[in-house]
């Protein structure tokens, strides 16, 4: 005798019926399905992309982007600085906060020179206290956020992330050009101007989440946040220990300072 329906459970048989002879719904496929790329792109709205030097505040930046939810993507770049020893930093840093990639991009900015991060014949300087935040110091790499952020923002694209942060900050810092406000509004004009995913509806942010506090609460906010503060590294002259004298050094010894927060990093 022939059951109505075929073979129930069978592969090839009639689909009404699943493989126990229960009676499927017609519809639930269909919402599964859904239900999955629904899913798989809410994961991917939810990628950004970080900017990982290996110092205090992108390592900072990267565990806020972590906190509000999002699958970070670690970028850095070895752009021929003297500083190295920050690229190791920021592979351990990536590591400790499960980035689901991380790229190193290399731009050999040695070949445009213009800094004493990319010249050795232009000295670190060693300003003191008093001399930060004044004139533009020789640290100043030439259009470095923006080459960055540019190809930031092509990484992005590429991998569907819809935001971009970046640990800049115009409180504590060394008075460089391209970490003001009015530079990443500017920034994030361009980035809705320039991609092909801005242009049919899906902008991607620039977040810059710390760059109106103060170094004190930078190093605050990471502890609250259990960011790996211990494996970063600040100092521009790249030596075995930092040397704490020179700007970053010295911005960074004033935040913990004032947080009461023992520096993890060993100094000359």
């Amino acid at each position: 005798m022939k059951l109505k329906g075929g073979n129930r459970g069978s592969g090839s048989g009639n689909r009404e019926f699943g493989i126990r002879g229960e009676r499927r719904n017609p519809h639930s496929a269909f919402y599964n399905l859904q239900s999955t790329i629904y899913n798989q792109q809410s994961t991917i709205n939810k990628r950004a992309v970080c900017l990982i030097s290996g110092g205090l505040d992108s390592c900072v930046t990267a565990a806020i982007a972590k906190k509000r939810g999002y699958e970070i993507y670690a970028l850095s770049f070895d752009y021929g600085q003297r500083h190295k020893k920050q690229l190791e930093s920021a592979k351990a840093v990536a590591k400790a906060l499960r980035a689901a990639g991380h790229k190193t991009i290399k731009l050999d900015l040695r070949q445009i020179g213009g800094s004493a991060l990319t010249d050795s014949k232009i000295g670190v300087p060693e300003r003191g206290a008093e001399g930060i935040g004044g004139d533009i110091p020789a640290t100043y790499v030439p259009a470095r956020n923006t080459i960055f952020l540019s190809v930031a923002l092509g990484y992005a694209e590429v991998i569907g992330a819809r935001a971009i942060f970046i640990g800049a900050n115009d409180q504590d810092y060394s008075g460089y050009p391209d970490c003001r406000p009015e530079y990443f509004g500017a920034f994030r004009r361009l980035a809705r101007l320039a991609t092909k995913c801005s242009v049919e509806g899906q902008p991607i942010k620039i977040e810059t989440p710390i760059i109106h506090l103060k170094k004190k609460d930078i190093v605050r906010k990471g502890m609250e946040l259990g960011a790996p503060l211990h494996l970063t590294w600040s100092c521009y002259k790249g030596g075995k220990k930092a040397c704490g004298k020179c700007d970053s050094c010295l911005l960074r010894l004033k935040g913990f300072k004032e947080a009461g927060i023992k520096d993890p990093v060993e100094y000359e």
